[in-house]
C-alpha cells in the first residue's frame, strides 16, 4: 500500500495512517507540475509505503462494519474522511447563501464504493441525505444547506484538519447565532485561498514533516463550487 502527497497535512496524517497497519517506509522525490500549485517549479512528493498480503489489510467498507459503529464512531469515521478527502465550504454570490460538505473519490479508485456506503449509512443513521454529484474525473457526495450544517453539528469535534475545523466551527456559531454575518465574513475570509496560489499546506510536506520530527531542531484541489452545488 502505498500513500502520496505535498501536502502539509497530509505529511503527518499519512505517516500515522499507514503507522496503525505497519512500520512504514518513506520515499521523496520530486513530481511534475500540479494545475492545484501552479506557482510552484517543483513539487517534491513524499511517499509512505507498507508490503501487506492480502491476509493482513486490517480494514474492509461495507455496510455491516459501518453498521457495526455506534453512532460516535461512525461520526468519528465520517470526520476522518472529510479531514482526508473532503472539504467545508459556504459559498455566497450576493444572492445566495449555501454551505455544504463534501467527499472525493476519483471514478477509476476502488474507493469510490464507499461514496455509495456513505450515502445510505448516513441516511439510515442520521437522517442526514447526501446526493453523488458527478464531476469529469470525480465523484463527490455531497451534503448541502441544513443537511450540511446538522452532519457538522455530529462530527466537528473529530475534525482535525485545521482549515476543515475552523471553517465547520465558524459555520455553526454562524448558525447557532454566536457570531454575526459581518464577523463570519471576516474571520472565514481568513481561511480561504486562490486555486494554483500559494497557500498555507500545498507543496509543504516535507517541511511539515522536518517540523514534527523530534530529532530536529527546526523552528522555523480547490474544487469548482457550480460543478459541486448542481
Amino acid at each position: 500500500m502505498e500513500l502520496k502527497t505535498t501536502n502539509a497535512i497530509s505529511a503527518i496524517f499519512f505517516l500515522t495512517l499507514l503507522g496503525a497497519v505497519k512500520k512504514s517506509s518513506l520515499e521523496i522525490g520530486l513530481k511534475s507540475k500540479a494545475p492545484a500549485a501552479k506557482y510552484a517549479s517543483e513539487l517534491i512528493d513524499l511517499s509512505y509505503y507498507v508490503y501487506l498480503s492480502t491476509n493482513e489489510w486490517p480494514w474492509t467498507i461495507e455496510h455491516s462494519i459501518l453498521n457495526g459503529f455506534s453512532d460516535e464512531e461512525l461520526s468519528e469515521f465520517l470526520a476522518g474522511e472529510i479531514d482526508g478527502d473532503g472539504s467545508v465550504v459556504y459559498y455566497y454570490n450576493g444572492e445566495t447563501e449555501l454551505v455544504f460538505v463534501y467527499i472525493i473519490a476519483c471514478k477509476a479508485c476502488p474507493k469510490r464504493i464507499v461514496l455509495d456506503v456513505l450515502r445510505d449509512t448516513i441516511a439510515k443513521r442520521f437522517g442526514i441525505i447526501g446526493t453523488i454529484n458527478q464531476l469529469e474525473t470525480d465523484d463527490a457526495l455531497v451534503f448541502c444547506g441544513k443537511n450540511a450544517v446538522k452532519l457538522l453539528r455530529r462530527i466537528v469535534k473529530y475534525m482535525h484538519h485545521p482549515i476543515r475545523r475552523i471553517r465547520a466551527e465558524l459555520i455553526l456559531a454562524l448558525y447557532d447565532g454566536r457570531i454575526s454575518l459581518e464577523v463570519f465574513e471576516k474571520l472565514y475570509e481568513q481561511t480561504e485561498y486562490d486555486q494554483g496560489a500559494p497557500d498555507v499546506k500545498r507543496s509543504r510536506g516535507l517541511e511539515a514533516l522536518a517540523r514534527a520530527a523530534p530529532q530536529t531542531h527546526t523552528h522555523g484541489a480547490t474544487w469548482d463550487k457550480e460543478n459541486l452545488i448542481r
